[in-house]
């Protein structure tokens, strides 16, 4: 794997998930323009919808297809997104992005959103992407997109290699009970869980108000931390008995050996979400899993070294070991 240390200017792993995500300049060639998205709205098999964005590219149409999950609360719209489709300009690949129930700027028809396993949504969309592709893709998924993706993975077993050459997870939660404690402490629940739930109450209550009756408008209004949040609504709307069920049927780390396409593995060791002691080490992940555990990266940071931190290392590490399961 690529070698990856943070700039001087950016120590911690804090410093190193909030600069690229909120500071940095996400177009690192002088020049540059925003990647341009041209958008299809799918209709799901229970009748809802998704909207997938595909990057407009021009002369990487005939390219291979890239297919990157974004984590919670993402979009195409993500600094991470933004930087893998940098990557892709520049290569000459397809990339498409597609966004969970909820995700892309308009709230879903069903009574249920999306979760950390969700593995038939990623099967579904995957294999209607193989189809309309017409040659297998890759895919790589950040945080709660990366567990989903894993699962999918895993419970596809052999057959995963009939729609993917390979998958990547990027700073996933593996371990959902270690990484929701580790958000619900300290400075992580005074920044990162006011940041999420700041735009998932919002959304739930939306959906409450579409679906009276799915959950206790007071107890959503009064959750402080995401354990509580999805104790009242990502649990039982999507078929779990509790945080607790859901946290442990979730996590992709105790599947890992049923991986049986390659699987890449990132975590920093200062991810401040995802504690180093929860991820997998050697011998743990199964023959297929290459982990890449560098010592800096903060979540999905990754910044480059020369100011203003760009965030393209993040997807020349990622495609480079891409490049080489063909």
């Amino acid at each position: 794997m690529l070698a990856f240390r943070a700039p001087w200017w950016l120590p911690g792993g804090h410093a190193q998930t909030i600069w690229p995500a909120k500071l940095a300049r996400h177009t690192p060639e002088a020049g540059a323009t925003p990647p341009r998205w041209r958008r299809e709205r799918w209709t799901t098999p229970d009748a809802d919808f998704i909207d997938v964005d595909f990057l407009d590219a021009g002369a990487a149409a005939e390219g291979p297809l890239l297919v990157l999950f974004h984590g919670l609360e993402g979009s195409s719209q993500s600094h991470y997104a933004q930087a893998f489709a940098q990557w892709a300009r520049r290569a000459g690949w397809q990339l498409a992005v597609p966004h969970f129930r909820g995700c892309s700027g308009e709230l879903n028809l069903a009574p249920r959103a999306y979760h950390s396993g969700d593995f038939v949504e990623i099967g579904w969309i995957l294999g209607r992407l193989r189809l309309q592709h017409g040659a297998r893709l890759w895919a790589v998924g950040v945080s709660l997109g990366g567990n989903a993706l894993l699962r999918w993975a895993q419970e596809a077993g052999d057959s995963a290699a009939a729609v993917a050459h390979a998958v990547a997870a990027v700073c996933s939660p593996v371990d959902l009970a270690a990484s929701g404690r580790a958000i619900g402490r300290g400075f992580n629940r005074q920044v990162y869980t006011r940041m999420f739930l700041r735009t998932m109450v919002p959304k739930a209550l939306a959906k409450l108000a579409q679906h009276p009756g799915l959950f206790s408008r007071e107890a959503m209004l009064a959750a402080r931390d995401l354990y509580e949040f999805d104790n009242l609504f990502t649990a039982p709307l999507h078929g779990f008995a509790s945080t607790d069920d859901y946290w442990a049927r979730a996590s992709a780390k105790p599947h890992l050996a049923r991986l049986r396409i390659p699987a890449l593995v990132i975590h920093a060791r200062n991810d401040p979400f995802v504690p180093f002691d929860s991820v997998p080490q050697p011998g743990q992940a199964g023959r297929f899993v290459t982990l890449w555990q560098p010592a800096h990266g903060g979540h999905v940071g990754f910044p480059g070294g020369r100011f203003p931190g760009h965030v393209h290392t993040l997807p020349d590490a990622v495609m480079d070991w891409m490049g080489r399961q063909r």
